[in-house]
């Protein structure tokens, strides 16, 4: 894809990918400090977790529309300069965060939404650019490790400074991990070491490639495996910290409960050992099903009660074990050479969950208590589990 390596990139080209993890790692720990934050002020700013819900979806469909141009603002500057973008939306937000009032603050959800979102496509251009194939699931587990120990971390502490420390101390400390991110991605040198230039071919139009990725049965399968997974991180990371105040728990078990869930990740190695023992696809499949049962649980539990986190828990157990296999179908099975348009249609698995989740939510309100998503949610997951069978059995 890209003319030549730049030489830095040389660090980065090996087995483990350590130089991608570091750089994932410094992101996730910005984004995660604001994770157990913004949901509990979006419900003091906002009164209700209807309106709530309502904040989340606008800011979806911003950041679902700034991530389907993807194509377009690369061609327009380069990947290096997309990333920089994604910063600029990350200052943007915490500003409106901190100092907006009721429904704008759907605007500072939907920029940092963004600025997820753009770095996700970057990084995993970069990793499949970068990367062998066979490389792929040692990489994705290092990037996982590292992801769980910020994460570990992040939530707790970014739910500690907010409430018991300064209102306006997690959203400086995330601005100053966003910048160390940005000075070690261009430490790093990413990119395809030419010149700025305006491209002088036509934009992909999105609306072509759409239709082409599904028709691919594996790359369906894929999406619908990650669109499934993402829709309960969703679902754990804006309603799990409602769930801890509704059930009359401290505020900091909120945090605990983000903290102690991604903390899973620290077992990714055990999870690639389960995967290269008994099968990939095998263990997608379980762990569909087991963060699937997790939710039905919760729904016959009832109103929110502390014997909850534990489903949360098991539930967040099958969500890990999605993350660190979940890309593998398709970076495995994507053309080399439709890379760049796959990526981009792939990667609105994040758009498309904080999109579908907060509408599923608003719809299913209309007719029955909030507890009657958690049924809908398992039905999803039970078919992302059904599909998952039909992937080759050694991915």
């Amino acid at each position: 894809m890209f003319d030549r390596r730049p030489a830095a990139l040389l660090v980065v080209s090996g087995k483990s990918g350590e130089s991608f993890a570091r750089l994932n790692a410094l992101e996730g720990l910005a984004r995660s400090l604001l994770v157990g934050v913004i949901p509990l002020l979006a419900l003091e700013a906002l009164g209700s977790k209807e309106l709530v819900t309502r904040a989340y979806l606008f800011a979806s469909i911003l950041t679902l529309v700034i991530t389907l141009n993807f194509a377009v603002l690369e061609r327009l500057l380069q990947r290096r300069w997309v990333v920089t973008l994604g910063y600029a939306c990350t200052l943007a937000a915490m500003l409106i965060l901190l100092f907006g009032e009721g429904m704008i603050i759907a605007l500072g959800i939907g920029l940092q939404q963004a600025s997820a979102s753009l770095f996700s496509v970057c990084l995993s251009l970069y990793i499949m650019d970068y990367i062998g194939r066979q490389e792929l699931i040692y990489t994705e587990t290092r990037r996982m490790l590292y992801t769980g120990f910020v994460w570990m971390i992040g939530p707790t502490l970014g739910l500690w400074l907010w409430d018991d420390f300064a209102g306006w101390s997690p959203f400086l400390l995330t601005s100053t991990c966003a910048t160390l991110m940005l000075a070690y991605f261009w430490y790093l040198r990413l990119g395809h070491g030419q010149g700025i230039r305006r491209a002088r071919s036509r934009s992909a139009n999105v609306f072509r490639i759409i239709p082409r990725y599904f028709k691919q049965r594996a790359l369906r399968i894929a999406y619908w495996i990650t669109l499934s997974r993402s829709i309960f991180w969703v679902t754990l990371f804006i309603y799990g910290p409602i769930y801890v105040v509704e059930a009359r728990l401290p505020t900091w078990i909120a945090g605990g409960l983000l903290s102690l869930a991604s903390a899973l990740l620290l077992i990714s190695p055990y999870i690639r050992r389960l995967a290269g023992w008994r099968g990939t696809r095998f263990t997608i499949v379980c762990a569909l099903l087991t963060t699937a049962g997790s939710m039905l649980a919760l729904y016959l539990i009832g109103q929110p009660k502390p014997l909850g986190l534990l489903f949360w828990m098991t539930a967040a157990l099958g969500g890990v074990t999605l993350d660190v296999l979940g890309n593998i179908p398709f970076m495995r099975m994507v053309k080399s050479h439709e890379r760049t348009e796959m990526t981009m249609i792939f990667s609105t698995w994040r758009e498309g969950s904080q999109l579908l989740t907060p509408l599923l939510v608003s719809l299913m309100l209309l007719v029955a208590p909030f507890e009657t998503f958690y049924v809908l949610l398992a039905l999803l997951l039970f078919a992302a589990a059904f599909t998952a069978t039909y992937l080759p059995r050694r991915l």
